[in-house]
């Protein structure tokens, strides 16, 4: 009986996926001078175990890349050839070509046919002594041979499936009116040839119909309208999925560049340093989906409500008589909250999975800027949650590519500043409190002061001399805050950077940056372990509890009079420690009915986000203790203040506060002023 492998083609992309994860790694560590037996062996098996797993599924596609890969380094580590940079380079472009035909196979994207032809052409010459030669020019050959030709029209032509000896003969057929380019649409089971030509679609038509019926050809403008022939002879590419096709609207485009104008790149590279764990093909692992895992800590979360609220009606019951009842329930708390703790860990994941990417980036925009740069990793085996990580990797990335492009300089100006010739950029994560803490340093160009305020006050803004440098540079964050002239000798590095402190904060992070002129610039960027646990404070108003997040809370007190001024108009303030803070009651904000109107008689709650600071007057504190977060915007809608809600150990819904948000809304600039009139 024959057996369907399909159900297990998952399992097969993940593993397949995690590979090319660890090539990429191998061959951005592997030193050049003086390769480590073990890592050839490692990128051979890499290839062995990609090519055994798509031959059990029948993906011929995969089979003949991986093959020659085989075959290429099986010459290097028997000895017959010294591993070089071209190795480096076309193993790199390999793994491009298998992630893009495991994505076309998973998720239905085109493939670049021209593409692979190009790299399986330099695994042959590289493979073949008699035909050895450069990989940098077969690719670029082919590069200039698909741009040649100057074409007016641009055509896809979709063909059902067929021969490959009949779509061979029909590619040639139509290579011969312009410029040809083969696409694989693996869901329709058809060919795209994309094709830039100045003869029409009849004559491509009749030229397809020697070998297939008419009404099996479709064939579609490239461009709709009449455009220029510059624009018709460059078409649009297929949308490939790639996460190196990221785009983060800052850089400029090298193509709209004079020459005089692009950088030119330096024939040597140095080498990444990083703290990288040996690459391991076995593991004692277990695949399971994340939507149940996701149930699991779901239904351990309502297991940890339930024992609170078992434990909340308990507290009436007399010790003597139900001894063994309660020390029953303190036992089920220990052992919910370790089920919990293990239910979580299995979300936790190495922030490696962010980290891994950046030295491919590195190298190849470094080459692209023409920089040097050295990459150092530090912490990469520190976790956060799934759900975090998949969420901090575009403001990382973003943060990464500005220190490459407009942090650190080129090798001359860093040579006429008397700095070594090669940058250095550092990604660092840490451990601090209950939250885990990334770094992205350079010792770069560092930002102007100077000319930031200059740019905020030209923009309308009422800056004063008097900012600290770290108020300066948060300036920088704000929305639409164009940094073109705000870094000497640079332009752009805050553009963007509003998007990527929102997406922080929206985890319930924050990002601060630490500058000095000339000499380099440190983003720092917190974030909680998880969004799903989180430690709170609960604060009662009237008869409703609120839940603040306990990272956010300095201090609690009852205010005196004398400490307490009003500002006409702004409300009123309170002196703490040396600085006046304005004060939020919380019943105003919620329009909650409380036990206390006058602010001598509840009590204050000091609270921080984006280094604003505030009171929050509250009737009581209740206590201290760990919150599940329940989504309350999927269920319902999106509350302004509120992150979530959590259920009591009484059954009460309890909503938890976005002290961020709340502070953005609430803290306005004029109460700021006046409260530092005051001081």
């Amino acid at each position: 009986m024959a057996i369907d492998l399909s159900q297990f083609s998952e399992i097969f992309f993940d593993e397949t996926e995690e590979l090319l994860g660890d090539l990429e790694k191998l061959l951005l560590t592997v030193n050049l001078a003086a390769p480590d037996p073990e890592d050839i062996n490692a990128i051979f098996r890499i290839a062995h175990s990609i090519k055994g797993g798509a031959a059990t599924f029948g993906f011929s596609e995969l089979i003949d890349i991986t093959h020659a890969l085989e075959s290429m380094m099986d010459k290097i580590r028997r000895g017959d050839e010294q591993f070089t940079g071209e190795h480096q380079e076309v193993l790199l472009q390999s793994r491009d070509v298998l992630k893009m035909q495991l994505n076309g196979l998973r998720f239905n994207t085109l493939v670049d046919a021209e593409k692979i032809a190009a790299v399986k052409m330099v695994l042959e010459a590289m493979i073949d002594p008699q035909v050895l030669m450069s990989a940098p020019k077969v690719f670029n050959a082919i590069t200039e041979q698909s741009s040649a030709g100057n074409y007016t029209k641009c055509f896809y032509i979709e063909l059902p499936e067929m021969a490959v000896k009949d779509l061979d003969a029909l590619s040639e057929e139509l290579s011969l009116l312009g410029n040809l380019i083969r696409h694989t649409d693996y869901a329709k089971k058809s060919t795209i040839l994309e094709l830039v030509t100045d003869t029409g679609e009849g004559e491509i038509l009749a030229l397809c119909s020697f070998i297939l019926e008419p009404d099996e050809v479709k064939i579609t403008a490239c461009h709709s309208g009449d455009g220029d022939s510059q624009q018709a002879a460059k078409p649009a590419k297929p949308a490939l999925e790639s996460e190196d096709d990221l785009g983060f609207g800052f850089f400029v485009d090298l193509d709209e560049l004079s020459n005089e104008e692009k950088p030119k790149p330096l024939p040597v590279i140095e080498p990444v340093k990083a703290e990288a764990a040996a690459v391991s093909f076995e593991s004692s692992t277990i695949r399971v989906s994340v939507e149940k895992v996701d149930q699991l800590i779901n239904l351990v979360g309502e297991l940890v409500i339930t024992h609170a609220m078992i434990a909340k009606r308990a507290e009436v019951l007399e010790l003597s008589q139900y001894e063994k009842l309660l020390n029953g329930i303190t036992q089920l708390g220990q052992n919910s909250r370790d089920l919990q703790e293990a239910a979580m860990s299995m979300r936790m994941m190495p922030i490696d999975v962010v980290f891994s990417r950046f030295p491919r980036m590195v190298r190849e925009l470094s080459a692209k800027l023409g920089k040097q740069i050295n990459l150092v990793v530090q912490g990469n085996t520190i976790e956060l949650d799934k759900g975090l990580i998949e969420k901090i990797v575009d403001p990382l990335t973003h943060l990464v590519r500005n220190s490459i492009d407009h942090g650190i300089e080129r090798p001359d100006i860093r040579r006429q500043k008397g700095k070594s010739e090669a940058g250095r950029l550092a990604l660092s994560a840490m451990h601090r409190g209950g939250h885990v803490v990334i770094e992205i340093s350079d010792d770069g160009a560092g930002l102007n002061r100077a000319k930031i305020l200059e740019k905020a006050r030209a923009e309308g803004n009422l800056v004063a001399d008097s900012l600290t440098d770290d108020e300066v540079w948060q300036l920088i964050f704000a929305p639409g805050f164009s940094t073109a002239e705000v870094v000497t000798d640079l332009s752009g590095r805050g553009v963007g950077m509003d998007v990527v402190k929102r997406n922080i904060m929206s985890l319930g992070g924050a990002v601060n940056i630490r500058s000095i002129e000339g000499v380099g610039t440190i983003t720092t960027v917190s974030l909680p372990l998880t969004l799903a646990i989180l430690d709170g404070m609960s604060v009662k108003v009237g008869e409703e509890t609120y839940i603040l997040p306990l990272s956010s809370v300095i201090e609690s007190f009852q205010p005196s009079a004398d400490h307490i001024k009003e500002i006409s108009g702004q409300g009123s303030v309170i002196y703490v420690r040396g600085e006046y803070l304005p004060v939020l009651p919380l019943f105003e904000i919620f329009n909650t009915p409380s036990r206390h109107l006058q602010l001598e008689d509840g009590i204050l709650v000091v609270i921080i986000s984006e280094d604003r600071k505030a009171a929050l007057f509250v009737d009581d504190l209740v206590g201290q203790q760990q919150i599940v977060v329940k989504n309350i915007e999927s269920n319902y809608r999106k509350v302004p203040y509120i992150s979530g809600a959590t259920i009591m150990g009484d059954g009460r819904v309890s909503l938890i506060i976005d002290v961020g948000d709340l502070l953005r809304r609430r803290y306005t600039r004029s109460s700021f002023d006046s409260s530092r009139a005051i001081a």
